[in-house]
């Protein structure tokens, strides 16, 4: 697919990166129900698609994200509001910030976050699944949620004391305070902060060196090894998959052009597709289902 059409993103395919621009630069990309799921089909299209290999997210604009639409006013959290009711094939009592963390999370293909400015709210924690995040001099960062009287969405409190270790998650999630990309970089939210001018084709070059330079078939399987093994008992569990992935890998033809390549001193061109190629282990998982009323049920356990 060489271009899809949305209303609150843009799709932009050049050479193997697709670049998703999130596209409200009148209200700073504040981020609506629209827009969280066209996020959601632009990635199952992106997953679908083999051309596209690697995927940058970016905001139009001044800001990257400014958090949730919030000109419902005082109802703006309120799930029994109508303009929060669950939409046709919709879970009740979803976080709509979950549904696309948890999509986000599921990708194949790698995600780099070009955070060009303010980054609060969902804006912040949307990142938090992506795989690599830079940052521009401009940018600020806020988990503001506890000034807004709710608490972290968008699965943030499994994601950010991963990303930034559980002293810093709390420390920025309790008071909710902005803080800029200096303090990013120190705590681990983002791995480079760089000029205004520069981030766009920073993300993007980083993008490109992932996308000509590794198999496609083992970003993927990388990156859900690496994020699912965080919750992992023991490295037993890493031990067995990594085996059984390398079993596969090393007898495909990837990895002969990975050596073959290596050896003739030029650019891979590895042939396996992720529509296509992957493991037949793969997945190794099973994701669990949301229920609303078992958080209801954990009243039966407490002691």
């Amino acid at each position: 697919m060489s271009e899809a059409v949305f209303e609150n993103i843009r799709w932009d395919l050049s050479g193997p990166v697709l670049t998703l621009t999130l596209y409200r630069p009148e209200k700073l990309n504040a981020m609506t129900r629209l827009m969280r799921r066209e996020l959601c089909r632009a990635l199952d299209l992106a997953d679908a698609d083999d051309a596209v290999r690697a995927i940058v997210v970016t905001g139009a604009g001044r800001a990257f994200c400014a958090g949730f639409d919030l000109s419902e006013g005082a109802r703006a959290f309120d799930t029994s509001s109508p303009a929060r009711a669950p939409e046709p094939g919709e879970e009740p009592g979803r976080d709509g910030g979950g549904v696309l963390a948890l999509r986000l999370f599921a990708c194949t293909k790698p995600l780099i976050g070009a955070i060009n400015g303010a980054a609060v709210g969902i804006g912040a924690s949307m990142l938090l699944p992506m795989d690599v995040r830079i940052a521009s001099s401009d940018a600020r960062f806020g988990f503001v949620f506890a000034r807004r009287g709710v608490v972290p969405d968008a699965c943030a409190s499994w994601f950010l004391p991963r990303v930034a270790g559980i002293s810093k998650a709390l420390e920025w999630s309790l008071g909710g305070t902005v803080f800029d990309a200096a303090e990013a970089l120190a705590g681990g939210l983002v791995s480079q902060v760089c000029e205004p001018g520069e981030l766009l084709a920073r993300a993007q070059a980083k993008a490109l060196d992932i996308a000509e330079n590794a198999a496609p078939v083992s970003v993927a399987l990388t990156r859900q090894l690496m994020w699912r093994m965080l919750g992992a008992s023991h490295p037993m569990e890493a031990h067995r998959l990594e085996s059984a992935a390398l079993e596969s890998r090393g007898g495909s033809a990837d990895s002969a052009e990975g050596v073959t390549s290596f050896k003739e001193k030029r650019p891979a061109r590895f042939p396996d597709k992720v529509s296509t190629g992957m493991p037949d282990f793969y997945p190794w998982w099973t994701d669990p289902a949301f229920f609303a009323s078992s958080i209801a049920d954990h009243g039966d356990t407490k002691t």
